[in-house]
């Protein structure tokens, strides 16, 4: 399933909002994420990943951070529903 960042809410013209987390125990420091988007995460002084925010519109430079993860640690659900964006379901 692919799901487009830009999608919108149901004929609202709305843009999805994201809960984006990271799982600390699988990131390794890469900084990837930080590279991708840099305005989407931030490393702390133990070189592990955190989202600037754990909340945000549908970016594509956000999804594209998690894509490239190596370790696929980044997790991004729509708010609200929960419904997985990224990994996606299998």
């Amino acid at each position: 399933m692919e799901v487009s960042p830009a999608r919108a809410n149901a004929g609202t013209g709305a843009v999805d909002r994201w809960h984006v987390e990271v799982d600390r125990s699988l990131c390794i420091g890469s900084a990837q994420c930080v590279h991708t988007a840099p305005d989407g995460f931030r490393l702390d002084t133990a070189r592990q990943s955190h989202p600037a925010g754990p909340e945000t519109d549908a970016n594509e430079k956000v999804l594209a951070a998690a894509e490239n993860c190596p370790v696929e640690a980044i997790v991004i659900t729509l708010l609200g529903s929960g419904e997985p964006v990224f990994p996606p379901e299998e």
